[in-house]
């Protein structure tokens, strides 16, 4: 997709009253694709140990079919905006919802575990175009005055996707009287947890054809005044249509179509700005945040803990992760990007190592009172931490430290190394676990440790600084 940031408009330029309640609802509408990000890679947390006893898969097997969506992911990320070029944001959307529909019922109705995994990877295609997709439409549509605010609708959906998709396991768990592998009209429950998602496709579905084509491709494909009346239900019709035409035309124009060449160095292979990048999305992923997402159920279990209560610490966690993000949301622009992100590699490190020194005392499948209070107490902290700084800070950081002429190429780099990164812990934990379930958390803690000098030593601080200034 090309360079998705709008041209540079008048501060004073805002949206109509009459017209602002119009614009949330298109943007709310175009983040169902962020919910359903969120609600598609958390829900597998609820099924992971009926899908081995159904199986009879070990966990280097599981791994494999729990991961294996984040290469949908991949591809997904990297085709979105090629198509959405080609054929408009708004079809692009369409595909991701029927993707997540057939993914959706695919994944209730498996004939074995190798189509249940390919039912997946349909998902993770379907996860990567709407991550793609959703910051992009909003971003084109949104009114200048309102484009921040407006933005962090598709980071809060999906962790609401989250939250909501771990309330949902909690309750067809009880429905099925706490057995994971309990039938409900004619379907085990882990079946259920799946197939449900097919709910909010369906909507997401239904709200693309009920929202308007972003005005940029409107324009990149010579329908102008189609354009126009786009822009006149988002901006109100007293704002110069004209003018903002050929705003949007120049900028295009002057748009550098960044390319992978345009990243290398003389010496380290990537220019030094991207490895910092390419750093921040791996540190990411490396204390281990997606085995909270995908394997906590699984993993409290392991030490004792009955599947419901463990099916509800999934979803309380869920809760916390939406309330770090609105803290971070709040203070990322007041105290700025590092001293958030040091604070949050702080809080994860003390609470990773906490969770290891708890695990450690593991007897059997068991852990001793004390150890597991404090193991709860330190895995909802470190998903608090988290929250707070990296799991925002990161993409504020990609979206803001690169130059303009190297900002598309370069994230797309560094968002694949995240992707990679994802896949490793995904699919590393459970054999992990298995070796030594306090060691695995020892390593994420070390992770969460070196962050700290990497942060200091190469990552500046972009509070504050236009664009056109990174360099």
């Amino acid at each position: 997709m090309t360079s998705t940031a709008p041209p540079t408009i008048p501060e004073g330029r805002k949206a109509q009253p009459d017209h602002l309640g119009h614009v949330i609802f298109i943007t709310a509408a175009a983040a169902m694709g962020g919910f359903l990000f969120g609600y598609d890679s958390s829900v597998i947390n609820g099924a992971v140990e009926a899908i081995r006893g159904r199986y009879e898969v070990g966990s280097a097997g599981l791994a494999q079919v729990i991961a294996i969506a984040l290469i949908g992911c991949a591809i997904g990320a990297a085709t979105a905006g090629r198509i959405a070029d080609r054929i408009g944001r708004i079809r692009v959307m369409q595909i991701a919802a029927a993707l997540f529909i057939v993914s959706a019922v695919g994944s209730a109705l498996p004939f074995s575990l190798w189509d249940l995994a390919m039912w997946r990877v349909l998902g993770g295609i379907a996860i990567g175009m709407a991550s793609v997709i959703g910051p992009a439409y909003i971003a084109e549509v949104a009114p200048p005055a309102y484009r921040g605010r407006l933005g962090s609708f598709q980071q809060a959906a999906i962790v609401i996707g989250i939250a909501v998709s771990q309330l949902v396991n909690w309750g067809i768990l009880n429905l099925a009287d706490g057995d994971q592998r309990g039938k409900l009209a004619g379907l085990e429950a882990w079946q259920w947890m799946l197939g449900v998602m097919v709910v909010p496709a369906l909507l997401y579905g239904l709200l693309s054809f009920a929202i308007p084509e972003s005005p940029r491709f409107l324009i990149s494909v010579g329908r102008t005044d189609k354009a126009k009346e786009v822009l006149a239900e988002v901006e109100g019709h007293s704002v110069d249509l004209d003018h903002r035409v050929e705003e949007i035309k120049e900028a295009m124009r002057r748009e550098h179509k960044s390319s992978f060449k345009d990243l290398l160095g003389s010496k380290l292979g990537f220019l030094p700005i991207v490895w910092v990048g390419i750093g921040l999305s791996v540190f990411q992923q490396l204390v281990g945040i997606n085995v909270a997402f995908y394997y906590s159920s699984a993993l409290w279990q392991s030490v004792g803990i009955n599947p419901s209560s463990s099916f509800f610490y999934s979803f309380t966690t869920s809760i916390i992760n939406i309330i770090g993000t609105v803290i971070a949301m709040i203070f990322v622009d007041k105290i700025g990007r590092r001293p958030l992100a040091l604070i949050g590699s702080a809080g994860m490190a003390v609470s990773l190592a906490l969770e290891a020194w708890a695990f450690a005392s593991k007897t059997g499948d068991t852990l001793p009172a004390a150890q597991g209070t404090v193991a709860l107490i330190a895995a909802h902290a470190f998903v608090l931490f988290f929250a707070l700084s990296w799991g925002v800070v990161v993409w504020v950081f990609l979206g803001e430290m690169f130059p303009n002429k190297i900002r598309a190429a370069a994230l797309g780099v560094a968002a694949c190394a995240q992707w990679i990164a994802n896949w490793v812990i995904t699919v590393s934990f459970p054999s992990l676990s298995e070796w030594n379930l306090s060691g695995t958390y020892v390593i994420y803690t070390v992770f969460a440790l070196l962050s700290i000098p990497f942060v200091l030593k190469f990552v500046k601080e972009t509070k504050g600084k236009a664009l056109e200034e990174m360099g």
